[in-house]
């Protein structure tokens, strides 16, 4: 069970995968496993049998001019329930909620200063 409010998840957003997996599996020791997703295939990056964090696949047009970067998420308790307490409070959902199944039910908000980040439910607690 995640805990409410922490740093939960980490994904590279990158137009090139490969190229990313090169790179972090010689200067990290990352191995990485691939899941099949609507986008294309998801990227897991593992330490040791630990899943570390995720490569996302920057593909189509609304990927155009936003530079690759890495996305973190925190988990939440109830991610539709903080959503509308996000809006309430100045909060921007740009992605409005989404279930991963397995993962757990994810949305994209901008935060007051326009910071981006996602907030999860992870599958456990979504339930």
């Amino acid at each position: 069970m995640a805990e409410h409010g922490i740093f939960y998840w980490n994904e590279l957003m990158t137009r090139d995968t490969q190229k990313a997996r090169d790179f972090y599996g010689k200067t990290l020791g990352w191995s990485f496993t691939e899941m099949p997703m609507e986008e294309g295939t998801y990227v897991v990056a593992n330490l040791g049998d630990k899943p570390v964090g995720g490569l996302f696949p920057m593909a189509g047009p609304q990927f155009e001019g936003v530079p690759e970067h890495w996305m973190s998420y925190i988990a939440v308790d109830n991610i539709d329930e903080r959503l509308e307490l996000a809006k309430a409070h100045g909060g921007e959902v740009i992605r409005p909620p989404f279930d991963v199944p397995g993962i757990g039910r994810i949305a994209i908000l901008k935060d007051v200063g326009g910071a981006v980040q996602g907030w999860m439910t992870p599958a456990a607690e979504a339930g």
